[in-house]
């Protein structure tokens, strides 16, 4: 039996079997151990998109956290960004007092960001009252002060004298400059 293929089939047939057997050698020498890398780098992407959601979910809540607490804390702030002015002190507090007077402010150290000066106090009050409700009048101030402990108080006649440190904590101008 003779089989009688035409030229131009075997040529046909010829370049069949060498296309097949190009695409099946580039498919299992290439597409498949890259398919395994791609799988693997897919997996990986997911995971890292994964941390990336938790990290700007937590970055959003941390933004609303400070936004809140900024808007709770705006007095404070302000008030850590005003410099300390020993009339304007007298004019809001002179109501607490018969007369009160302040010698003046010494810059006396550098504590992390905040400049602290420290100012003398000496007062006369009609009674021990008063002056506790110039200490809660102080953390409405347009200052941050820490009254320093002990706190003088003489009898003098119907008065009370009294003297007392405060410290006036303000945030230094250059400590936002550098960063």
């Amino acid at each position: 039996m003779k089989v009688n293929i035409s030229r131009q089939n075997l040529y046909l047939l010829s370049l069949s079997i060498f296309l097949l057997i190009f695409v099946l050698l580039f498919s299992f020498i290439l597409l498949i151990p890259k398919g395994k890398e791609y799988r693997v780098q897919k997996s990986e992407i997911r995971q890292e998109n994964r941390e990336l959601q938790r990290y700007e979910n937590f970055d959003i809540d941390t933004y609303e956290i400070l936004k809140k607490l900024q808007a709770d804390n705006r007095h404070i702030i302000t008030a850590f960004d005003t410099t300390f002015n020993a009339d304007r002190f007298q004019k809001q507090h002179k109501n607490y007092f018969k007369s009160l007077s302040l010698s003046e402010k010494t810059d006396i150290a550098r504590e992390d960001e905040f400049s602290v000066y420290e100012v003398n106090a000496t007062s006369h009050i009609n009674s021990p009252k008063s002056f506790y409700d110039f200490l809660d009048a102080l953390s409405r101030s347009d200052w941050i002060i820490k009254v320093n402990f002990p706190i003088n108080f003489k009898r003098d006649s119907e008065l009370i004298c009294s003297s007392f440190t405060m410290r006036v904590y303000s945030v230094s101008k250059d400590s936002n400059s550098s960063k």
